[in-house]
C-alpha cells in the first residue's frame, strides 16, 4: 500500500479494475513503493479531483530506454503511482 498521500487514488483504481503490472521499489533507492497500472492516467483531471499539492507531484519519464510513464509521486514518502505514457485505456 502506498502512503496515505496517494492511498485514495490507489484505491479507486484498484476498485475499477484496473491492472496493476508491477508494484515495488522501483528504479532506486530514493523509491519506497511504486504501482505501475496500464491505463494512461490523466493526471491533469486526476490532481484536480483528488486535490493533490504538495508533496504529490507529477512525474513524467519519456526515454524509451529506461521506460515511459506518467502518474505522480510523493516527495514525502517517496511513493508513486504510474501509468504508462500512451496506448492503454485512459483513466480520469
Amino acid at each position: 500500500m502506498v502512503c496515505s498521500h496517494l492511498a485514495g487514488l490507489e484505491q479507486e483504481l484498484i476498485r475499477s479494475g484496473a491492472s496493476e503490472t508491477y508494484r515495488g521499489q522501483a528504479w532506486s533507492d530514493n523509491c519506497r513503493e511504486w504501482v505501475y497500472f496500464d491505463l494512461v492516467l490523466d493526471v491533469v483531471s486526476i490532481a484536480e479531483r483528488f486535490g493533490f499539492e504538495d508533496p504529490v507531484a507529477v512525474h513524467e519519464n519519456n526515454d524509451p530506454k529506461s521506460g515511459q510513464e506518467r502518474g505522480f509521486i510523493c516527495r514525502l514518502c517517496h511513493d508513486g503511482i504510474m501509468g504508462r505514457l500512451e496506448g492503454a485505456k485512459p483513466f480520469k
